[in-house]
């Protein structure tokens, strides 16, 4: 009894204890000990297991159904894998912003979740559907009626749209979880991130292990159907973690795209205001020149009116203006990393085609399927994470004195240049591929097997994964780190569209490819026929692009500026 109130131990949080601007479920503080952290962040993974495992049980084989029971050439069916992740990398911008400015993370999950069910389970049913062959003259050849081939592509996309409100959202959630202005659960978020990519790469291998083995020897509705039910599962899990989350509370009133929008809409009305105006609001508002002030120098001009005086409510705040050039100095990073996402799609594309060529057999009864070989990739990165987030980066952590040993944009880096070495390797491999063809005259033979094993392409495969240890994960870490509180799922968007873009590039670059090296009757790069094209001439190409990217990407890292710490 104080003051004559009373008020019990359970509901007054030992301040010490509390975590400033979260609340829980029911918008109660928080305190450290009994809510978020890996309390949390378990429930969070486990949900991205379950999603990734969905999402991988779709796109890691999509191309062998496209090619397959709908019928599609290699070059169609390519572009419309890219078309379709591209898309399904692009639409988290849309849900980020949904998230951010309207729903919250915690309900847009929920959401986008139902929605990623619904997609599945219309997948499964399009391909379950009763196939009349009655005006077929050839069975083997006949593709779907276009109802069911419509009808399969809409559900492809109603998963994609799920997808990009629950992919943003979950991750910037999950990492909600842990306080930056706590040292121990700031060190707990970047290995957050670390584990986060761990378990999602645990759900991918289990997708090429069992999903795809389902869908090439029993069915695909039972392969489609797998991944509807897991998705149905991981909600339910999700939901139950309720009780232990950590809620962000805005302290801004007006939107954060609004903020951001005014900033640059008052700049560009201030386009005629000197920087000796500029210098005299800095002072009147006592603001102290820092190198992240020196950087952009024009959209310091939203800090006056667009009549040039300082009346209240029209001026941006230097809170704002900062806010304003974090985002825009992710541009240069997020534009150089768009050839790393142009290489990273030809792992699901042209990658599983190659394989498909080549010797698959072990034993005398059981045959890989080649989209398996993608489990290579989760496999290093599984073994490797632990490596670098146990050993690495304790050595590098007492080497740099940095929480998380090296820098973001160094972490990145390193892993552009290993997806370079995986490109070249891959474009020697498939050299030798073409040429163990034309030694046994396989070459006009696509349907024969070539007499190299699959185990060849290993390699290209393991380089990957450990190329993402470094730049997806990097990239994660980055673009939620560098913008505001508020933007966070805005942020991961922003780097899941750099795949999404890249996917749209990789499609693009591959129907420039076909129809320059396709026309006047030659044989295209990617021609049906894989023994007669150039997949290795495409390789090359690409690992030439990314080296470009990776010099403009050193250029820029070296000039970037780190968010303070105040936004």
């Amino acid at each position: 009894m104080a003051n004559g109130v009373n008020i019990s131990e359970a509901e007054t949080p030992f301040l010490g204890d509390a975590v400033d601007g979260s609340v829980d479920y029911k918008g109660r503080p928080v305190t450290r000990s009994k809510s978020g952290g890996w309390r949390s962040g378990f429930f969070i993974i486990g949900v991205e297991v379950a999603e990734r495992f969905a999402y991988y049980g779709i796109s890691s084989n999509l191309i062998s159904y496209l090619t397959g029971p709908l019928g599609q050439s290699v070059a169609t069916a390519a572009e419309n894998v890219n078309a379709w992740s591209g898309t399904a990398s692009l639409l988290p911008l849309l849900g980020a912003f949904i998230a951010d400015s309207y729903l919250g993370r915690y309900r847009t999950i929920i959401i986008s979740s139902v929605l990623y069910i619904l997609g599945l389970s219309f997948l499964t049913l399009s391909t379950v559907l009763p196939f009349n062959y009655s005006d077929c003259q050839d069975t083997a050849t006949c593709s779907p009626p276009k109802f069911q081939i419509i009808f399969f592509f809409f559900s492809l996309y109603v998963v994609a749209i799920g997808q990009g409100g629950h992919k943003p959202c979950v991750q910037a959630f999950g990492a909600d979880q842990f306080d930056a202005q706590d040292p121990e659960e700031s060190k707990a978020k970047s290995s957050f991130f670390n584990w986060w990519y761990f378990g999602m790469c645990g759900g991918l291998l289990m997708t090429l292990w069992i999903l795809n083995y389902i869908q090439e020897n029993l069915s695909w509705g039972l392969g489609f159907g797998i991944p509807c039910i897991v998705m149905g599962l991981a909600l339910i899990v999700f939901l139950l973690g309720s009780f232990t989350y950590r809620f962000r509370q805005s302290r801004e009133e007006k939107k954060p795209f609004l903020r951001i929008g005014n900033v640059f809409i008052n700049a560009a009305r201030n386009w005629k205001t000197t920087a000796s105006a500029i210098s005299v609001e800095q002072e009147v508002q006592g603001i102290l020149p820092h190198e992240g002030s020196e950087q952009f120098k024009f959209l310091n001009k939203a800090l006056l009116a667009p009549d040039g005086s300082r009346e209240n409510g029209k001026i941006c705040s230097i809170s704002e203006v900062e806010e304003a050039k974090a985002v825009l100095r992710l541009i240069p990073i997020w534009t150089t990393c768009l050839v790393y996402a142009i290489v990273f799609s030809q792992s699901s594309t042209l990658f599983t085609k190659q394989g498909a060529t080549m010797d698959r057999s072990l034993g005398s009864n059981f045959v890989v399927p080649a989209a398996s070989l993608q489990s290579f990739i989760s496999l290093s990165i599984v073994v490797f994470i632990p490596i670098y987030d146990r050993i690495l980066v304790p050595i590098a952590r007492a080497i740099t004195r940095k929480p998380s040993g090296i820098t973001m944009l160094q972490r990145i880096g390193t892993g552009i240049f290993l997806s370079i070495l995986s490109m070249v390797i891959a474009a020697i491999i498939e050299k030798k591929r073409l040429q163990t063809a034309i030694e046994h005259g396989l070459v006009d033979l696509p349907k024969e097997t070539v007499p190299m094993s699959i185990c060849w392409l290993i390699p290209q495969y393991l380089l990957f994964g450990i190329s993402d240890v470094f730049t997806m994960v990097g990239l994660q870490e980055f673009f939620y780190d560098q913008v505001s509180v508020e933007l966070k799922s805005i942020g991961l968007s922003l780097y899941l569209s750099i795949f999404g873009i890249g996917s749209f590039l990789s499609s693009f670059l591959i129907s420039l490819v076909e129809n320059i090296t396709g026309k006047d009757g030659l044989t295209s790069w990617f021609s049906d026929n894989l023994n007669r094209a150039h997949l290795d001439y495409f390789y090359w190409v690409l690992a030439v692009l990314s080296t470009i990217a990776f010099i403009a990407y050193l250029c820029f890292s070296r000039s970037y500026i780190y968010k303070s710490s105040s936004l």
